[in-house]
């Protein structure tokens, strides 16, 4: 099992290049099912969780072609034959899910088992049931499985007004997906409004569907009887721009972040700048400037859904508080266990306390290298950002949670100057 070894101390200096977004082109992967035309996707990065994605619709008989390293995928979804999402491939991965509405959507039936995925606390798929099953879908769970078919005699799914009990991403992406090819309108209420949901929805609208209000809480889908192949381009990750902003900062020093998107990150660069880093729009991408840790101030959050503060930064964020000046209180809300972090931070040295959804940071830390276990994906990088930051050495283990999210990350940040390799 790869390791990452991490001697810090070094400030990052240069650019790096943000790949394209994992949580825009799993969706998006499973949205080139809703069509027998050829779908290029352009700007897919290289992850784990994209070749699980990849190999899972390769298993229903789809052609995948991966070309080199450039991000280009080729979907063929024309001889699409088993219209099933097995646990063996789904069990690591809970955006495997994703192929249940357009499965049923053009094919009249799907079997997806429950998915998996980190360990950060219940993310259950009741309101993608509710939502299909209000399009006319009967569907039952049994054995692991989400079995899905239409009434006897239908022949698409039927619009629907659709109000989800929670804003949820991949619930608003899955029937937004099967809404395309359903008989008249659906309107999907309190839906997700993350950046990745708007570019699955311009992916969709480039292969003929009719979608009004994406990006924003009401989302308006006039159904097709069908649709055709396209191009679309992977929008930038927003949230490995995040990580590496956090990076930057914690460690001092000055980078270029290519692609990244300010409009994406609002929440993230608000608590950047008052914390004391500099962080601009710059052409092509984000500038940013930090003194170093020593000379910023922790600053306290609050995860909420997009536009605020995203989870997914909560513990890289974390990672910077331990050694910026000053006590912070950061409280998480949308998962119940994802302060797994917490315990291996210690271990480096941070001062941290939790109760319940509430951790509170006390900073200025002095970190010192050990070795660290990561325990999910965002987790993964907060060990990796206080790493670069401790002194002497560091060995970060089961870094295939890393691989899931991001993209040669050891080799990105050694282009910056950090002195990171990865072992076995």
């Amino acid at each position: 099992m790869d390791k990452l070894l991490i001697r810090g101390g070094r400030p990052l200096q240069g650019q790096v290049d943000i790949s394209g977004a994992k949580n825009a082109a799993l969706p998006e992967l499973c949205a080139a099912l809703l069509t027998a035309d050829p779908v290029e996707l352009r700007n897919v990065p290289r992850l784990q969780d994209v070749s699980t994605m990849l190999k899972l619709i390769r298993n229903m008989g789809v052609a995948a072609q991966q070309e080199g390293d450039n991000g280009c995928v080729r979907i063929d979804a024309s001889r699409l034959s088993t219209p099933e999402a097995p646990y063996e491939l789904v069990k690591t991965m809970r955006a495997s899910v994703l192929a249940l509405g357009p499965l049923l959507a053009r094919f009249g039936e799907a079997t997806v088992s429950l998915p998996g995925g980190c360990a950060i606390g219940s993310r259950p798929v009741d309101q993608h049931i509710k939502g299909l099953q209000a399009m006319g879908a009967e569907i039952v769970v049994e054995h692991g499985y989400i079995i899905a078919r239409l009434p006897a005699g239908w022949q698409r799914l039927r619009g629907a007004r659709i109000t989800t009990d929670m804003v949820t991403v991949t619930g608003t992406e899955n029937l937004l997906m099967a809404a395309t090819l359903a008989e008249g309108e659906t309107v999907l209420e309190n839906a997700a409004q993350e950046p990745e949901v708007a570019d699955l929805a311009e992916m969709l609208i480039a292969m003929g569907a009719q979608i009004e209000g994406h990006g924003s809480s009401r989302i308006r889908i006039q159904g097709v009887e069908r649709l055709h192949g396209g191009t679309h381009t992977v929008v930038a990750d927003r949230i490995e721009a995040g990580t590496f902003l956090c990076a930057v900062a914690a460690t001092g020093g000055e980078a270029l972040l290519r692609h990244a998107r300010a409009d994406h990150l609002d929440a993230v660069i608000e608590k950047l700048r008052d914390a004391g880093a500099q962080v601009e729009a710059a052409q092509g991408g984000l500038q940013v400037r930090s003194p170093g840790a020593a000379q910023l101030r922790a600053q306290g959050f609050r995860t909420t859904e997009y536009p605020g503060f995203p989870t997914d930064m909560q513990a890289q964020f974390m990672a910077l508080n331990t050694v910026a000046q000053g006590t912070a209180t950061v409280t998480e809300t949308i998962f119940e266990n994802r302060f797994m972090h917490v315990n291996e931070l210690l271990r480096l040295g941070a001062r941290i306390q939790v109760d319940g959804r509430v951790a509170v940071t006390e900073g200025a830390a002095r970190l010192s290298g050990a070795t660290v276990m990561a325990t999910d994906l965002r987790a993964s990088a907060s060990l990796v950002i206080a790493a670069l930051v401790a002194e002497g050495e560091t060995v970060v283990d089961r870094i295939y949670h890393l691989d899931r999210g991001y993209d040669c990350m050891e080799a990105k940040l050694r282009g910056l100057g950090a002195d990171i390799e990865r072992i076995k």
